[in-house]
């Protein structure tokens, strides 16, 4: 769609219109301290030949051809060519957003198997049509949990995201909740530290794998929360799923992730799809849409959004969120993403990212450049302590080709020389070991 500007005669059309004589008279209720106060430096409007010049230039710049070890909340893994190919099907190009069932069945069935297949991962009985992404579904979680319990403090894992604390804590800050971090000993959460925190809790969060890449004892967190009253709520890595039992099986009441591994591209951090499921008995307390499947009064089978207790829906005082739309679009991806790799195919993309980074970590520690920072298993993430400065590192095998990990150090002062990698099914054999050599060679 080609953006056409309003014109001058519409301009002044509009001005004669609300009675003023010109747009500085618009806006000058405005304060002067509220103003810009200065010219905006904008270039000169280029012709389309032009244009098309410059967009190339800078798509020139593009350093989408790097071989990445980075990893930290967004991985580099391969995208079938089904994905684009299926989300691009006309049955899918419907009114969005899909409030009338009648013109938006290829939405509504999309979003209602992508429900079904992220139950079906995560051991759950109920999913939505996702939200924002995996932070604001941490957050959610959160708030959640404290509306069933009716109590405010949310214990989190200190080995949770960065970022997503971040977000979980901006929530608090309406004085709905109240936010604990459990500290973290090897890697993992400390456990022996959460029996005192959890009571009068309304919620246990932990992430496995965690921020580092390592796995939870999942089983044993869910028990303590249980134990005290909590819910107990997982952060999910989906790809690590194929191989990883469900967080349903081992007792999890709410189970979130970021979705973006699932047929999204990496795309420069976002935007991703946050995964939200839940055990039936708190369906209604559920933030955002959940589609489900009817049949009319002919008897045919169709799509509905079932549940909408949001905002734009209900009075906004009962609303279990304000997150006003789902990333139908991402979501789709993730749904065609997963009806083509099947469940053999996601274990074996599971599998392969395993291998290859526990060949990487071995391969990286031999190198002498880095000393090791957990003990505890690990996924296709790990953390090392690197020997040396990590951002001269980096800068240096950027310039060859290689995106080094993630400084966790830059997201968390606690953590300075420590970088997280995290290797995918795309990275080959010669790729890691041309990688390590050029780390020994630094």
């Amino acid at each position: 769609m080609r953006f056409v500007p309003v014109t001058c005669e519409q301009r002044e059309r509009m001005l004669a219109s609300i009675g003023v004589p010109s747009v500085d008279a618009l806006f000058a209720p405005i304060p002067d301290e509220a103003r810009l106060g200065r010219p905006i430096a904008l270039p000169d409007g280029l012709s389309e030949v032009e244009l098309a010049a410059e967009l190339e230039a800078l798509a020139a710049q593009d350093v989408s051809g790097l071989v990445s070890f980075a990893g930290g909340g967004c991985y580099d893994h391969y995208v079938p060519a089904i994905v684009d190919a299926g989300g691009s099907k006309p049955a899918f190009c419907t009114a969005y957003p899909p409030y009338q069932p009648e013109v938006s069945q290829g939405t509504l069935q999309a979003i209602y198997e992508y429900q079904s297949m992220v139950c079906a991962l995560t051991g759950m009985d109920v999913a939505n049509a996702s939200v924002y992404d995996g932070a604001t579904a941490l957050a959610e979680a959160a708030l959640m949990a404290a509306r069933v319990t009716r109590r405010e403090r949310v214990v989190v894992s200190g080995a949770v995201h960065p970022e997503w604390r971040e977000v979980l804590r901006t929530y608090a800050r309406g004085g709905t909740i109240e936010v604990v971090e459990m500290p973290v000993f090897d890697g993992v959460t400390d456990l022996d530290a959460l029996g005192g925190l959890a009571e009068g809790a309304a919620a246990v969060i932990v992430a496995s794998p965690n921020f580092f890449g390592c796995i939870e004892d999942v089983r044993a967190a869910c028990a303590c929360a249980h134990d005290a009253g909590a819910l107990a709520v997982v952060a999910v890595n989906p790809i690590m799923l194929g191989v990883m039992e469900g967080p349903g099986a081992l007792g999890a009441d709410i189970v979130v992730g970021e979705g973006q591994p699932l047929g999204n591209p990496v795309s420069f951090g976002g935007p991703g799809l946050g995964i939200f499921a839940a055990r039936e008995q708190f369906l209604r307390q559920m933030p955002g849409r959940i589609v489900g499947r009817t049949v009319d009064v002919d008897g045919r089978p169709g799509f509905v959004l079932t549940m909408q207790t949001r905002e734009q829906h209900i009075r906004r005082e009962k609303a279990t969120s304000n997150i006003c739309s789902n990333h139908s679009l991402n979501a789709l991806a993730a749904a065609v993403y997963l009806a083509a790799v099947g469940s053999r195919g996601l274990a074996g993309i599971a599998r392969a990212c395993l291998a290859k980074a526990r060949y990487l970590h071995d391969a990286l520690l031999q190198t002498g450049r880095f000393e090791p920072f957990s003990s505890a298993p690990f996924a296709h993430e790990f953390a090392l302590r690197y020997l040396g400065d990590v951002a001269s590192m980096q800068a240096a095998l950027l310039k060859r080709g290689y995106l080094a990990g993630v400084d966790a150090g830059r997201i968390d002062d606690g953590l300075a020389r420590v970088v997280i990698f995290a290797v995918t099914e795309k990275r080959t054999k010669a790729q890691i070991d041309a990688f390590v050599e050029e780390v020994a060679s630094l």
